[in-house]
């Protein structure tokens, strides 16, 4: 029954009937109520299949294509799931690699840079910002790692990060962001808007955020 694809349980009772005669139930533990056969694909997709395919290289038509779903429902599903992940908690005294890759959308005149910070150790990523290649931008990210007590800022040569790392914090040792720069890589191979030569890329900065995240914070292994 539909129950078990809400939220994996099978206890639910009658629930009253919609307005044409369907009987409804009601799951005891996620209260949420259903019907048993749905018309519309859509209300009994989860979200772990959209994010799976979103970070494995889909597009959004792509991902309705599959899911039989439309453009819309997928659109508006990625957004409501990135809504409710939550940044993670960031440690302190950690060593982070902070890097740039840019991207565009709407048209390709209309550059935009996306700039995140990967612990060292662990390869996950505390935090990102999207904007242009700007003090303002960077100092998003770099804010996040000062005020959670980084001991060490690994970065590239890029002058402005100069002004706004403290110096006895900041390194620009060769090969010392090869972990992020692979970030990068992986970036560009899982997610479509991502791709080089691409028809596939962001209409808006809030979608491009939204699939950022996902990515980030809420994966899901296939």
């Amino acid at each position: 029954m539909a129950g078990r694809i809400l939220c994996g349980n099978n206890f639910y009772i009658k629930h009253g009937k919609t307005s044409r005669g369907k009987q409804r139930y009601k799951c005891k533990v996620c209260k949420r109520t259903f019907i048993e056969n749905y018309i519309k694909k859509a209300y009994i997709t989860p979200d772990t299949s959209i994010t799976a395919l979103l970070t494995e290289g889909c597009g959004i038509r792509s991902i309705s294509r599959l899911l039989n779903i439309s453009n819309t429902t997928v659109s508006k599903r990625i957004l409501l799931i990135a809504k409710n992940i939550s940044k993670p908690f960031i440690p302190a005294n950690k060593a982070y690699e902070v890097d740039e890759m840019c991207t565009f959308y709407k048209t390709k005149s209309k550059l935009l840079w996306i700039v995140y910070a990967i612990q060292k150790d662990t390869k996950r990523v505390a935090d990102f910002a999207i904007g242009s290649r700007t003090k303002s931008t960077l100092q998003k990210v770099i804010k996040t790692l000062c005020l959670s007590g980084a001991n060490k800022i690994y970065t590239d040569k890029l002058p402005l990060y100069s002004f706004i790392i403290p110096s006895n914090i900041h390194y620009t040792h060769q090969y010392s962001i090869n972990h992020i720069e692979r970030k990068n890589l992986s970036l560009r191979t899982h997610l479509k808007r991502l791709n080089r030569r691409t028809i596939c890329f962001s209409k808006s900065i809030e979608m491009l955020a939204a699939c950022l995240k996902i990515y980030f914070w809420n994966r899901v292994i296939l």
